[in-house]
C-alpha cells in the first residue's frame, strides 16, 4: 500500500458525548463487532494517507491506551498519532490543537469521531472532487428530510457555496434548506491553519467553530466547493444510545445487502446480525436470529440455522450448523454437520464429513474425519481420528484440578455410552469400549475393554 505523502486523516474523537449517558467514551461504543472510532480508522486507511491523527479530548489517557492496544487487532497499518484537545471548547479549538500535527502535510480530511456510516469510496470521491476544482476547502455535505439541528448550506445563484447557517441563526427560509453539513471536510492545510488563527468565540457557550474558517477563506479569495454524498446516513452523528441503535441497523442492513447481491439467502435479514469482516460464500442460507462476528469465514452452500452464535471461526463449504449452535474460535470442516444446540469452544477442530450433535461440548480437540459425536459429550484436549463413534453420555476427564492431559483416540474406534476416559490415555485404531467404562490406562488396538464393576442381583428380602 503505497502511502499519500501530501494527504493526512484527522479524526475529531475529543467530545464528551454526555447524551450518551455512560462511563465510556462515545468513540468506544460498540457497533456491529467494534467501537465507533474502529470502523472511522478502517475507512481512513483505505485512502491511504501518510498518516491519521486521532484527537483527544474526554478521557484522553483511556481512550488513546485502548486504541493503541488494538490497532493490530483492528488491522491499522497506517501510523497513528495521538492529539490531545486541551480544551472542549468546540470543533474549531480541535482543529487549533491539531496544528502540529496537519502542517506536516498539504492536505487534510477531517472525519467526525461519531459518524462510522461513511464509506472510503465516497471520501475518495471527496478528496478528487477537492483536487479537480483546486479548492481551499471541499465541504461534504448531505440532503435530509429533516434538517433540524444540522447547520444548512446557502449557496449564491450560480450554485456555489456561499455559507453555512448554525440551526440556532436560521431564519425560516433557511430552515427550510435541506442540504446540511456533516462535519467532514477537506482542506489545504496552508490556508486551514491561517484561517484558524481568526476564529474567536462565538454564541453564549464562547466556542470555536469550524465551520467559521470556511467563510473566512471566501473572504480571502480561497475556493470553497462542496460536496453531496447521494446516501445521507453516511453522515450520520451518534449521539446517544438510540442513535447509537439506529446506526447499527443501517449499517447491518447495508453489509446484509451486499451478502444478498453476492448470493447469500437470508430467510429474514431484518434479524439476522452479521459483521462488516465477516465472509459468506454464494448459495449459503442464513436463518433469523443469528450473529455471526469477527473474522468469521462462511464457504459455499453452508446452511446456518437459526439463533447460532459463530465468532471468529472457519465454516468450509457444505457444512450445516443446526439450530442454537454455540461456536468461537472454531474450525468445521466440509460437509460437517453440527448441533442442534452444540457448543464448539476455542480451538474445536471438525474435519471432513465430521457430525458433532445435540448438547454435545468440543474444546480444544480435533474430531477426526466422518467421525460421529452425536449426543450428550463432552470432548475436551483430545485429538480423534477417522470414523469414530462416540456414545452418549461420554466424558473426557481432562483436568485433574491442577493439570489438563489429553486423550487420544484412534481410527474406527467405537465408544459406549456413558464411557470416561481419564487422561492421558491413548486408544488404539479399532478398539471398542464398552458402556459404562471409566478408561484410566490405554487400550491397544483392535481390542474390547471393558472397566466396569461386574453386575450383582440380590434378592430382596421382605422387610429388608
Amino acid at each position: 500500500m503505497v502511502a499519500k505523502k501530501n494527504l493526512c486523516v484527522l479524526i475529531l474523537a475529543g467530545g464528551k458525548g454526555t447524551r450518551m449517558k455512560s462511563s465510556l467514551p462515545k468513540p468506544l461504543h460498540n457497533i456491529c463487532g467494534g467501537p465507533i472510532l474502529s470502523h472511522i480508522l478502517k475507512t481512513a486507511q483505505k485512502l491511504k494517507p501518510a498518516a491519521i491523527g486521532v484527537l483527544t479530548g474526554h478521557q484522553s489517557e483511556f481512550l488513546k491506551q485502548t486504541v493503541k492496544d488494538n490497532l493490530n487487532n483492528w488491522g491499522i497499518k497506517t501510523p497513528v498519532e495521538f492529539l490531545f484537545q486541551k480544551e472542549l471548547t468546540g470543533s474549531g479549538t480541535a482543529a487549533k490543537d491539531s496544528v502540529p500535527f496537519i502542517k506536516k502535510y498539504d492536505r487534510v480530511l477531517i472525519l467526525a469521531g461519531d459518524a462510522p456510516l461513511v464509506k472510503a469510496d465516497t471520501l475518495k470521491n471527496l478528496i478528487k472532487t477537492h483536487e479537480a476544482k483546486r479548492a481551499s476547502c471541499t465541504v461534504f455535505t448531505v440532503t435530509v428530510d429533516n434538517p433540524y439541528g444540522y447547520g444548512r448550506i446557502i449557496k449564491a445563484e450560480d450554485g456555489s457555496f456561499k455559507k453555512i447557517v448554525e440551526q440556532s441563526e436560521a431564519d425560516a427560509e433557511t430552515a427550510a434548506v435541506k442540504e446540511v453539513n456533516s462535519g467532514m471536510y477537506v482542506f489545504d492545510t496552508a490556508p486551514l491553519i491561517k484561517m484558524l488563527a481568526l476564529l474567536r468565540p462565538q454564541g453564549v457557550k464562547k466556542e470555536y467553530y469550524l465551520t467559521d474558517t470556511l467563510g473566512f477563506l471566501k473572504q480571502n479569495s480561497y475556493g470553497v466547493e462542496v460536496f453531496n454524498a447521494e446516501d445521507f446516513t453516511e453522515a450520520m452523528g451518534i449521539n446517544s444510545k438510540k442513535q447509537l441503535a439506529e446506526a447499527a441497523k443501517i449499517m447491518r442492513a447495508k453489509i446484509n445487502d451486499k451478502f444478498m447481491e453476492e448470493g447469500v439467502t437470508f430467510i429474514n435479514p431484518e434479524v439476522t446480525y452479521i459483521d462488516p469482516e465477516v465472509k459468506i460464500g454464494a448459495d449459503s442460507t442464513v436463518y433469523p436470529n443469528c450473529y455471526i462476528q469477527g473474522k468469521t469465514v462462511i464457504g459455499e452452500n453452508c446452511v446456518i440455522g437459526p439463533d447460532c452464535w459463530i465468532e471468529n471461526s472457519k465454516i468450509e463449504d457444505g457444512a450445516v450448523i443446526k439450530s442454537g449452535s454455540y461456536i468461537t474460535d472454531s474450525s468445521v470442516g466440509k460437509n460437517c454437520q453440527v448441533g442442534p444446540y452444540a457448543h464448539l469452544r476455542p480451538m474445536a477442530v471438525l474435519k471432513e464429513g465430521s457430525k458433532v450433535g445435540n448438547y454435545v461440548e468440543i474444546k480444544k480437540a480435533v474430531i477426526g474425519k466422518c467421525s460421529k459425536v452425536s449426543h450428550l459429550t463432552y470432548i475436551g484436549d483430545t485429538d480423534m481420528g477417522a470414523k469414530v463413534n462416540i456414545g452418549a453420555g461420554t466424558i473426557t476427564c481432562n483436568y485433574d484440578g491442577v493439570n489438563k492431559f489429553k486423550t487420544v483416540i484412534g481410527d474406527e474406534v467405537f465408544v459406549g455410552s456413558n464411557t470416561n476416559f481419564v487422561a492421558p490415555v491413548k486408544i488404539g485404531r479399532g478398539a471398542k469400549i464398552g458402556a459404562g467404562s471409566t478408561i484410566t490406562e490405554d487400550v491397544p488396538s483392535a481390542v474390547l475393554a471393558i472397566a466396569r464393576a461386574r453386575q450383582v442381583n440380590l434378592n430382596k428380602k421382605k422387610g429388608k
